[in-house]
């Protein structure tokens, strides 16, 4: 049978954390704790219930933790004294108590150990002012940072809703505006139509007329998603112009425009004329010109009312309303969604580039925080472009995992300061424009609550911020970042 080792004052004594303690007290930790010899091997996992506060006495240990699929090494150490496990039991039910990493001896290493419970009892029997002290400076910086993150997501609420009003402003008048050209259009119409049925138009010229007004409805349905550049359009209208001047129309100019917008050429006007005759041409061609203009004006209402719709889905997804907190999502969706609630805020010398990989799999997430990371991110990037540069959106897999990047252009992130970019408060930007808190709340999204890792690989021109989220279920429960 082996003996169990056995826990000495003398050597405690010897360690740096316990060299200050009364003779009773050293008696007294060994009455309560143990002494351990632990094998190479794990000792505790990050993400278990935290039991045990563990002193090494001698040998070697990892403390490592989980950051997407890989185990990041935090520290190695042999430094006798050193402390891990449940180093805040003395917060209770304050906060969760769990392992925030995993411990591992690299060689054969002994710890003297002692209870959750008995340390937290320790704790605040021995150093009760500490204690308080401790708990203030725990408590009060997490409070902290909740009430900052409230305000920079009240901050950020505000600024898109300020933008999106400023989005749906535009379409909004275009639709009005479109509106009220229509109704005078319809009123002209409406006498042209009684001055073609009180005039001498054959029966067969009417048919005809008739007949290119529906085709002239369908060309301009037709060419509604065809754009013609300036000098192009400007060429088609000096040509149409020349003809309706030939022929003697009263103001011709007035015709071209709507007649090119509308795809429609000199041929067209020719049959119209072949159609009609000469000495009803004019009044043929003012009548086919309302019908255009109509057609136009309502294709100008439908986008209009289009994009205002598309507006306010990307508001509902973006916000989440009326959807779970967690569900399978498509992160393309999300991400158009964001890109469409920020539109008012990229300058127009920003390029948007997106390059997608549209075979990825939906995966399990928190769909609002992915949104409020992307909101991070891209504001980083068009801060670091300072208002001129290529913003690129790209999408991938990387092994079990789906990959989604935000590249930029801006001169990057210097390497004295990337090891801290991640850190509470801390900002480059001028007092009052950041809060600091940015990527430190979208670490936490992507690594605590989706079990995934945001990493950062930056040279000047050339800065992407990776984030990297699980195909499958990510797990509950949360630790904080090394």
């Amino acid at each position: 049978m082996t003996t169990p080792p056995v826990c000495s004052p003398a050597e405690l004594r010897t360690l740096f954390l316990f060299e200050h303690l009364a003779p009773e007290q050293l008696d007294w930790l060994c009455r309560e704790g143990r002494v351990e010899q632990a094998p190479a091997g794990p000792v505790y996992a990050e993400g278990d219930a935290a039991t045990c506060f563990y002193v090494l006495l001698d040998g070697t240990i990892v403390l490592s933790r989980r950051v997407g699929v890989d185990d990041i090494e935090v520290t190695r150490t042999s430094q006798r004294g050193v402390y891990a496990g449940a180093f805040q039991a003395y917060l209770g039910d304050r906060t969760p108590q769990l392992y925030t990493s995993s411990l591992r001896a690299v060689a054969p290493s002994r710890f003297f150990v002692l209870s959750a419970e008995t340390f937290a009892r320790l704790m605040r029997e021995w150093f009760p002012m500490a204690v308080h002290l401790l708990e203030g400076l725990f408590l009060g910086v997490q409070v902290t940072q909740e009430a900052v993150g409230r305000r920079e997501r009240l901050l950020a609420l505000g600024s898109l809703s300020a933008g999106l009003t400023h989005e749906l402003n535009n379409p909004a008048t275009a639709a009005l505006r479109a509106t009220a050209a229509l109704r005078e259009r319809v009123a002209g119409m409406r006498h042209k139509l009684g001055a073609l049925a009180t005039g001498s138009y054959p029966v067969e010229g009417m048919e005809a007329l008739i007949t290119l007004q529906d085709k002239a409805v369908d060309q301009v349905a037709a060419t509604k998603s065809v754009t013609l550049g300036p000098l192009e359009a400007a060429d088609r209208e000096d040509a149409v112009d020349d003809w309706l001047d030939e022929r003697g129309i009263t103001d011709g100019w007035q015709l071209g425009p709507a007649f090119v917008q509308a795809g429609l050429d000199t041929g067209w006007l020719g049959r119209v004329e072949a159609a009609v005759g000469a000495g009803k041409l004019e009044g043929a061609l003012r009548w086919l010109h309302y019908t255009v203009e109509t057609e136009l004006l309502m294709n100008e209402i439908e986008d209009s009312s289009t994009r205002i719709s598309a507006l306010v889905g990307a508001a509902k997804q973006y916000s989440q309303l009326d959807r779970a907190p967690h569900r399978v999502i498509d992160v393309h969706e999300l991400l158009d969604s964001t890109l469409l609630m920020l539109a008012g805020k990229i300058p127009s010398e920003v390029a948007v580039v997106r390059d997608y990989d549209l075979t990825l799999p939906h995966i399990p997430a928190y769909p609002g925080e992915l949104n409020q990371v992307w909101t991070n991110l891209i504001d980083n990037a068009l801060a670091a472009m300072a208002g001129a540069g290529t913003l690129t959106v790209r999408t991938a897999r990387d092994h079990e995992q789906v990959l989604v990047e935000f590249g930029d252009t801006g001169p990057g992130v210097p390497d004295e300061i990337r090891e801290r970019i991640f850190e509470p408060f801390f900002t480059t930007k001028p007092v009052g424009e950041g809060t600091g808190l940015g990527l430190d709340i979208s670490w936490r999204i992507v690594v605590n609550k989706h079990h995934g890792d945001l990493r950062v690989e930056s040279e000047p021109g050339n800065t992407r911020f990776r984030v990297l989220l699980p195909l499958g279920e990510p797990d509950q429960g949360g630790s904080d970042k090394p």
